[in-house]
């Protein structure tokens, strides 16, 4: 799971409050947030945040206006896109994993994000793909000890989250209780996160 799940489960939660939302694909080459909404519209699902594939930031935050909230799904790469879209941003989520595979870059993308001046308090790491309790704390433990906040819970590895996605849903819409409760917890922490 990646950037793009969490940013399609925070759009979902908060069109769910009554928040209008939008949600600015900016990865052109793939345009997974598209396909993603085109499923959910011919399932029916609600609601149903506003997707658009943007070719720049620019162009994205033209929109701005348009809702009370644009959620920016930016391409996979680090580089200096990803620090003008962090710029433009209230909150910038990293997904990381439990290996250090993908932890040490996670780690990475937001010391580069410090360093291009983003405040370190904007920055918060969001752990998927984790087996058990135990990877869960050893992952949050190297976030922490890094000095970034890490949003509560985790999403565990299950084919139920990908299913899920795959119908147009959002991993806060899986029909098992336990998993939905684990991307509840997740997600509501990222939006307790945003600033007011």
């Amino acid at each position: 799971m990646s950037k793009s799940t969490l940013s399609r489960a925070i759009a979902v939660e908060l069109a769910r409050s009554g928040l209008s939302v939008r949600v600015a694909d900016l990865d052109v080459l793939q345009g997974s947030q598209v396909d993603w909404h085109r499923d959910r519209l011919g399932a029916g699902l609600s609601p149903t945040p506003a997707v658009q594939l943007h070719p720049s930031l620019e162009d994205a935050l033209a929109h701005i206006g348009e809702a009370d909230v644009l959620v920016l799904d930016g391409p996979a790469r680090a580089d200096k896109e990803t620090v003008a879209i962090a710029k433009a941003c209230d909150l910038v989520v990293v997904p990381a994993g439990a290996s250090l595979d993908d932890l040490r870059p996670a780690v990475r993308v937001a010391h580069s994000l410090t360093k291009a001046g983003i405040p370190g308090d904007r920055i918060i790491c969001a752990l998927s793909r984790i087996s058990t309790e135990a990877e869960a704390e050893a992952a949050r433990t190297f976030i922490v000890e890094a000095g970034y906040r890490v949003a509560s819970g985790y999403l565990p590895e299950r084919a139920s989250y990908r299913v899920a996605q795959n119908s147009g849903r959002a991993v806060t819409e899986v029909s098992a209780p336990t998993l939905r409760i684990a991307a509840e917890k997740v997600v509501q922490s990222l939006i307790d996160a945003l600033p007011e």
